[in-house]
């Protein structure tokens, strides 16, 4: 019987494992660029945290507390503060509006006074709605919570305590903050009472202060808007102007048409300061950890 001839095998040059691992390597990154061609800026700013941690040689590790970026919305994880949220807001229909976006969840408070005018101070009324909000958004999630303060336009009055919009709009933030950690902790702890005596309801962890961010806008934003409506109005005054000087329309003509557009003026700057006496909350995709 004739004997096996023995395989014989090649050795694979040791450059062609790399030139594989090089190429694979390559293959996945390219991948990774085509997936965040259609990214939210949300998603793209969690992929951008993940890989700065995980190059810097310290990726986070699952003893390590601190802040977490959660990768699903507040709403879709949690549909039962989402629906309160949406009756407290039918409630409260155009004073309340909840919106969700890359950074979280955006509850507006508008329409209605929220301060007493030039103050920090919270009406009775912004108060009972705040309450509301922050029973549900504050025991039933660990989320960090931002209170964004506003101001409009016209400076603050020389007899006033605040020197600049900015501090009133800061004030008026920290103030959202103050009354969710005194007045509205020491309701719900009498409320609660009973569930914090058996330790099933950690007061102190729900309404701690390292969950709150306030920021003051001052009138940026609003001098953004107004800026815009007066552009508007300087260039129908202007053509306006200039139909009269050509003949296209009388002098009768002008100034009613003059008088229109100077009242829907005046309206719409009105408009827009109202719409900036407002505040923010924002419920971060961030969770603090424990």
């Amino acid at each position: 019987m004739a004997k096996k001839e023995k395989c014989v095998c090649k050795s694979v040059p040791e450059w062609l494992n790399t030139y594989g691992d090089m190429v694979t390597l390559l293959l996945t990154f390219f991948v990774l660029l085509f997936a965040m061609s259609s990214i939210s800026p949300g998603k793209f700013q969690q992929i951008v945290v993940g890989l700065t941690l995980a190059l810097s040689g310290n990726p986070p590790s699952v003893l390590t507390g601190g802040q977490t970026v959660s990768e699903e919305a507040l709403i879709s994880q949690k549909p039962g503060v989402y629906q309160e949220l949406l009756r407290i807001s039918e409630e409260y229909k155009g004073k309340v509006t909840i919106e969700e976006r890359d950074e979280g969840t955006f509850i507006t408070l508008t329409n209605f006074k929220i301060f007493e005018t030039g103050s920090a101070k919270l009406t009775a009324e912004a108060k009972e709605i705040i309450e509301k909000l922050g029973a549900v958004i504050l025991e039933y999630t660990s989320n960090i919570i931002e209170v964004r303060g506003y101001a409009d336009d016209r400076p603050t009055t020389p007899d006033s305590i605040y020197p600049s919009n900015w501090h009133l709009s800061s004030a008026r933030a920290s103030s959202v903050v103050s009354f969710m950690l005194t007045e509205l902790k020491q309701k719900r702890y009498v409320l609660r009472y009973a569930e914090v005596r058996s330790g099933l309801f950690d007061i102190d962890y729900f309404y701690s202060p390292d969950r709150f961010v306030p920021i003051g806008r001052g009138d940026v934003d609003v001098n953004k808007e107004l800026k815009s409506i007066k552009a508007n109005y300087d260039y129908d005054i202007s053509k306006l102007q200039s139909d009269y000087e050509s003949g296209k329309i009388s002098t009768e003509e002008y100034q009613t048409k003059r008088s229109e557009l100077t009242s829907k003026y005046n309206r719409d700057v009105e408009n827009t300061r109202a719409r900036y006496r407002k505040i923010e909350i924002v419920i971060k995709r961030e969770t603090r950890g424990s």
